[in-house]
């Protein structure tokens, strides 16, 4: 009798990671064409190709699973090759404008990609009105972000570069705040000369010098 040809067991975690793969690009495909309030976990379910069971044995809402891809295709571009400044971390050459500069230049380049943008947007204009979708919108996406400009700024600090006195939390918002506002509300285009301003006045000051 010729042996028989005994076939692979399926691979569960390969199974599983296609279907999470699936699931995050119906999620930000979807709140991208119909916004967050039209989006569901039935219509990312069917997107997605997979049961809502799949999804909700995984997640307990549509926004941990749209905020979950979010930090996923976050950490998909972080893998990339980029150089000092690439969006999310701030570089620490010894130069502050030049950091804050090259920084915000990549944060720019993330708000103006087609693969952020859309649900980007979407979740921000949510979290105006959504204050539990904010607080995790916050807590998950922005929080990091600014701590390391806090962080960016305390080293400045150190070297004498800001004076000692001043609070890096409140600082940071002069020009992380308007950049976001101008984006999300646009009220003006969002550019490197628009960004490499901010860092102008915001070190600099409005009197002459």
């Amino acid at each position: 009798m010729p042996p028989t040809t005994r076939k692979p067991a399926p691979d569960a975690t390969r199974r599983s990671d296609r279907s999470r793969r699936a699931i995050y690009d119906a999620a930000l495909a979807l709140v991208a064409e119909v916004g967050y309030p039209r989006t569901t976990i039935e219509g990312i379910a069917a997107r997605a190709g997979v049961g809502k069971q799949t999804i909700y044995r995984w997640w307990s809402s549509k926004a941990d699973v749209l905020l979950e891809a979010f930090l996923d295709l976050g950490r998909q571009a972080a893998e990339q090759p980029a150089g000092p400044g690439a969006e999310g971390t701030v570089p620490d050459t010894g130069d502050l404008a030049a950091d804050l500069k090259a920084v915000l230049r990549a944060t720019v380049d993330g708000l103006l990609d087609p693969r952020f943008e859309a649900p980007s947007r979407a979740l921000a204009a949510e979290g105006l009105v959504n204050a539990e979708l904010s607080r995790e919108f916050v807590a998950k996406l922005l929080e990091p972000s600014l701590q390391q400009y806090a962080e960016r700024l305390r080293s400045a600090q150190d070297a004498g570069d800001v004076r000692p006195d001043i609070d890096p939390r409140i600082a940071l918002e002069l020009f992380v705040s308007p950049l976001a506002q101008r984006w999300l509300q646009r009220t003006g285009p969002i550019s490197y000369e628009y960004t490499d301003t901010l860092v102008d006045y915001a070190l600099y000051g409005l009197t002459p010098r």
